[in-house]
């Protein structure tokens, strides 16, 4: 295995989590800014590292198994810091539906490479809709600061919500593609 700068950013990626872990744990009004950044951050590279491998010829199978991992990671590590953190039933609920969604539709995508027809379940525009949804609810979600005189915390609870009704949808729509297969 070659490490290239696309491997090597979803490494960052991963290494980032327990530094996120002791950020989201540190005393004081910077532990949420801090966060927001770190997670920001995951994000960026998790759009940067595809972008460079498919741009500079650098894919390879390890990134590809990688880079789903890294970013799986990123997101149930900071859906369960914010449900530990602020329990509601809207928050935990909806971390319930986007983890359960990532552990089917993972699943899906390995028994269908199995039976040679992953292409069925690639990503799909309501998959990436979906993404940055999540991506800016967790970020308002972990910021937790009045951000310019507005509470980001309950901005973050409604799109995490509707995150987790676009991840119903994904869910059920990669579900369809794969019927077929499914029901043989």
């Amino acid at each position: 295995m070659t490490l290239n700068v696309p491997t090597l950013l979803t490494l960052l990626r991963i290494a980032l989590i327990p530094v996120f872990v002791v950020a989201f744990y540190m005393p004081g009004r910077w532990a949420g800014p801090v966060c927001a950044l770190l997670f920001g951050v995951a994000a960026l590279t998790d759009w940067l590292d595809g972008y460079l491998a498919r741009r500079w010829g650098q894919t390879s199978r390890f990134g590809a198994f990688l880079d789903p991992v890294a970013d799986k990671l990123m997101v149930a590590t900071a859906l369960i810091l914010i449900v530990a953190s602020q329990p509601s039933p809207w928050v935990a609920i909806s971390a319930a539906v986007i983890i359960g969604r990532e552990i089917t539709i993972s699943a899906l995508r390995e028994w269908m490479a199995e039976i040679g027809d992953r292409g069925t379940v690639a990503v799909s525009g309501i998959g990436k809709f979906k993404t940055t949804m999540q991506m800016v609810a967790l970020l308002l979600l972990l910021y937790r600061e009045p951000l310019l005189g507005y509470p980001p915390y309950q901005a973050g609870v409604i799109l995490l919500v509707i995150a987790a009704i676009l991840t119903l949808w994904s869910m059920v729509h990669y579900l369809r593609l794969a019927w077929p297969a499914l029901s043989r």
